[in-house]
């Protein structure tokens, strides 16, 4: 009787297993710019994971004599005004843009569902009386938005975090909204709807396994926006403290105070956050364009 109950398990497991080396095998066949993605975001993750080992010095070591050093043996990129070594300040940077990328984009579909969903499932009045008020949230300019919340709630990651996720995954609900409005048009709800399923039976089986895509898009493409964001924010002085390593923090500072001294003060940590971003939305894209059922064989 064991081995009966163990035959469907273990054929869910076989399942999974291919096909995940199927996305894989697509997605180095046909989408070689979304696997260029992949790569560049799993390195900046493994890279913001072990911080610590990779950096040469700590992300606050000072060495007051090398003020400004040149690229040398001792410091690959050279170091800032005050003697810290600009690799080092990159790498922890990295694991900072990780943190607030993923966590605040988590925040963003989370919020996204829970808003985007009731509204185009129970549609009516409800739905109508939501979709007003996020289009009025909307209406504000998005940077003064951020700004003002920041500087009422102050400056920190746990902060920006919940202001980026929290702000964004408002518009983003309209995406969520609009799938679900597409989805109660099938048959097959229909048909559920008809034979007398609950409402959360068809969310849970029917809804939420067919916004899966457009949650990729959105996902993929709020980790770019999360974490050029925080770099505005951090560049505009509302963001993270001027303890934390942030890429958007180093343009800011050093990077703007002493570019004509040290043009790789400001060109080190742009260069990142353009690579970074591209690689999380081409790879986005791909993961998009090979999961929608809709798009294969495109």
């Amino acid at each position: 009787m064991s081995q009966l109950r163990d035959i469907p398990v273990q054929e869910v497991e076989r399942k999974r297993r291919s096909a995940l080396a199927e996305f894989f095998a697509r997605l180095v066949k046909e989408k070689p710019l979304g696997l260029l993605g992949g790569v560049i975001f799993s390195t900046l993750l493994l890279i913001g994971v072990f911080a610590d080992l990779l950096s040469p010095y700590g992300k606050d070591e000072i060495h007051i004599f090398d003020r400004l050093a040149p690229i040398s043996t001792q410091y690959l990129l050279g170091a800032d005004q005050i003697g810290r070594d600009i690799l080092s300040r990159l790498i922890h940077g990295a694991r900072v843009s990780m943190i607030v990328g993923l966590s605040a984009t988590t925040t963003t579909v989370l919020v996204a569902a829970i808003i985007g969903i009731p509204s185009g499932f129970v549609g009516g009045k409800f739905d109508i009386l939501l979709q007003r008020l996020v289009d009025a949230w909307l209406a504000f300019p998005g940077l003064l938005v951020l700004i003002t919340v920041m500087s009422i709630v102050g400056r920190g990651m746990l902060q920006i975090i919940l202001v980026i996720g929290i702000l964004s995954g408002i518009g983003w609900s309209r995406v969520v909204r609009s799938a679900v409005i597409g989805i109660k048009e099938n048959d097959y709800f229909l048909a559920a709807e008809a034979l007398g399923s609950t409402n959360a039976g068809m969310v849970k089986r029917h809804v939420i396994p067919n916004i899966i895509a457009p949650m990729i898009v959105v996902y993929s493409v709020s980790i770019g926006w999360a974490i050029m964001t925080e770099a505005g924010l951090s560049f505009l002085g509302f963001g993270l403290p001027p303890n934390v390593p942030s890429w958007g923090g180093m343009l800011s500072g050093e990077g703007r105070l002493y570019m004509e001294a040290k043009p790789q003060l400001a060109l080190f940590p742009g260069f990142c956050l353009a690579t970074v971003i591209y690689g999380v939305n081409m790879f986005g894209d791909a993961v998009r364009d090979l999961y929608d059922p809709r798009l294969r064989g495109g």
